[in-house]
């Protein structure tokens, strides 16, 4: 037993040896960490004021440097920056030697190489440890610096700001002058696209997309589009509805019916870039629902021709053809017959302008064929009227002086000669005559306010048959259009028609006839129109006269662009000294229109 015992002592000895030294080797390597970071000169708090003192340093330098000048208090502006004191003691070495090695004196420079060339890497300044009484020196300083900080903030953010103004301020011709010169030495080209890719101005308005950008408002929203066929832009019309009247056919015999009416109306426009051609047509039919028997169609067609020739020529061609039955107030009505003879018109002119300065010449040549059919008599034969057949033949001369652009008075003078295809008629007159007038008159051109003309003059028609007198007497034609205010158009016409007869013993007549037209676009798809008439009949060889006055209202309201209700109005009336003659007709229309 007393062998045992020495052995275990000397075991728990060694155990407490091992112990020992284990503790030892962990404070061996936990104390160079601590040692390591006394070297660390970024620790703690860094005040802004040292941040941007150090940045304003670095801009003088840079704006002195670019100026090639040495700044003469470089000794105050190299000077380095405040030592670092951390508020806890014993966080830098003892020696602030070691701070010269910067540089600038910032506080973000990198650390100074050291002499050792062999050196891979420069290796850290030893730490020292400072004694009691300096550790405790530096804590009551830090102290006071840390009291003394809060008051100084914003003091030295003023500071701050005044001196980086002030050196901005003196520097800027530097500034520029360096960035001049570098931009000179080395410029770089500009690119072939450079202009379109300009960087856009932030506060420029954003410009709206094509389709959000509002449409110009149209004129006539309600206006027919039209048709394209070839070079040419087609607008046809058809109107159909019932028309209830007092008088079927206009005549004193006349009783009341409810017809059926149908209207087609078109017009053609060229698009050429040059000259212009225009086509313009109707025809109407008429028949009897109920009531008083009446078949009646009629239509027109006509085009006209404008082309332009060298040294301000211009030419104006017109032809047309019109079929219109012969009217049961006319003067040539028959009486007793089913149905009126039907009379065709087949005319064309050819007219050639020129300017001469203020002078304007318009030479026109017409021709005007009529041709009757057939009356058919109530016991079903038939009475021919060839003897009606005939033709008028007419050169006018036109002579205008341009006042203004506005203003162009004018005279004219009409020669011709109008022929029957039968020389003597049934009744054994020779009906064939010469014609000569004169007018003067006024053009108006003011635009879409007002324009037009109008004349007056004398028209004198000689027959070669020495027992009828010659159809003789003045003349008043206009065609002017006004428009007092937007929407609103005024026109008037008037025209003097010599009308020859075949009526034994008498030489004919001469028709005055006026009519004056409003219309009012109430609303962009609601039109308003009214007309007044005056025509006076005035016979020549017998003293007999006719007037007719009538009047008319309407009104079209458009569905849409295409499609529209319309509705008309019409009173007329006939007084005549002679028998037989007068006659009321008092109509109203409701329809529809339809256009393209």
């Amino acid at each position: 037993m007393s062998g045992v015992q020495p052995e275990n002592s000397t075991g728990r000895g060694g155990k407490a040896v091992c112990a020992l030294l284990l503790a030892t080797s962990m404070f061996a390597l936990l104390r160079p960490t601590a040692l390591h970071a006394q070297e660390t000169e970024l620790r703690g708090e860094v005040s802004e004021s040292a941040i941007l003192s150090d940045q304003q340093r670095k801009a003088r330098q840079l704006a002195l440097a670019a100026q090639g000048q040495q700044p003469a208090n470089a000794a105050q502006d190299n000077a380095p920056a405040r030592t670092y004191l951390p508020a806890s003691a014993g966080a830098v070495p003892d020696d602030a030697d070691t701070g010269d090695a910067t540089a600038t004196g910032s506080l973000f420079d990198p650390p100074a190489a050291t002499d050792d060339t062999s050196a891979d890497t420069a290796a850290p300044p030893k730490p020292r440890r400072r004694s009691s009484s300096a550790r405790q020196n530096a804590a009551d300083q830090a102290k006071d610096r840390a009291a003394d900080k809060s008051k100084k903030k914003k003091k030295s953010t003023a500071d701050t700001s005044d001196i980086t103004a002030s050196t901005t301020a003196s520097t800027p011709d530097a500034t520029d002058a360096a960035e001049t010169d570098a931009d000179t030495a080395n410029r770089r080209a500009l690119t072939i696209d450079s202009a379109d890719r300009q960087k856009l101005d932030p506060g420029a308005e954003r410009t709206d997309a094509i389709e959000g950008q509002k449409k110009k408002l149209e004129d006539d929203p309600f206006a027919a589009t039209g048709v394209k066929w070839g070079s040419f832009v087609i607008r046809p019309t058809i109107e159909q509805g019932l028309t209830a009247t007092s008088n079927g056919d206009s005549s004193s015999a006349g009783k009341s019916a409810l017809l059926s009416e149908t209207a087609l109306r078109f017009s053609a426009a060229s698009d050429w870039r040059e000259n212009s051609a225009t086509i313009d047509g109707y025809g109407l039919f008429r028949e009897t629902v109920s009531g008083y028997p009446v078949h009646d169609e009629q239509g027109r067609i006509e085009g006209q021709l404008n082309v332009d020739l060298d040294n301000e020529l211009r030419a104006i061609a017109k032809l047309g053809y019109e079929a219109v039955p012969e009217s049961a107030s006319s003067p040539d009505a028959i009486a007793g017959v089913s149905k009126q003879p039907l009379r065709q018109t087949i005319d064309g002119s050819l007219a050639v302008e020129k300017h001469l300065g203020k002078m304007q010449y318009t030479l026109t040549g017409a021709v005007s064929h009529d041709f009757y059919g057939d009356a058919k008599l109530s016991d079903g034969t038939s009475l021919s009227q060839k003897d009606q057949d005939s033709t008028l033949y007419t050169a006018t001369l036109r002579t205008g002086y341009e006042i203004s652009p506005a203003l162009t008075p004018f005279t004219e003078i009409e020669v011709g000669r109008r022929t029957y295809d039968q020389r003597i008629d049934n009744e054994g007159f020779e009906r064939s005559s010469t014609r000569l007038g004169a007018r003067a008159g006024l053009a108006l051109d003011m635009g879409e306010k007002l324009s037009g003309e109008f004349s007056a003059g004398w028209l004198r028609e000689a027959i070669d048959d020495k027992n009828l007198d010659a159809i003789s007497g003045a003349t008043v034609n206009a065609d002017l259009k006004w428009s007092p205010e937007r929407g609103t158009m005024i026109g008037l016409t008037g025209r003097t028609t010599v009308e020859p007869t075949t009526t034994s013993g008498e030489s004919g007549d001469i028709l005055y006839s006026g009519r004056l037209t409003g219309e009012r676009q109430i609303r962009a798809n609601l039109t308003a129109n009214a007309a007044l008439g005056l025509d006076w009949r005035d016979y020549i060889g017998i003293d007999g006269h006719d007037r007719v006055l009538s009047a008319e209202a309407g009104l079209t309201w458009w569905l849409n662009r295409y499609a529209g209700l319309t509705t008309r109005v019409r009173t007329e009336k006939l007084t005549s000294n002679l028998p037989g003659r007068d006659y009321t007709a008092n109509s109203i229309f409701l329809g529809v229109k339809v256009q393209r």
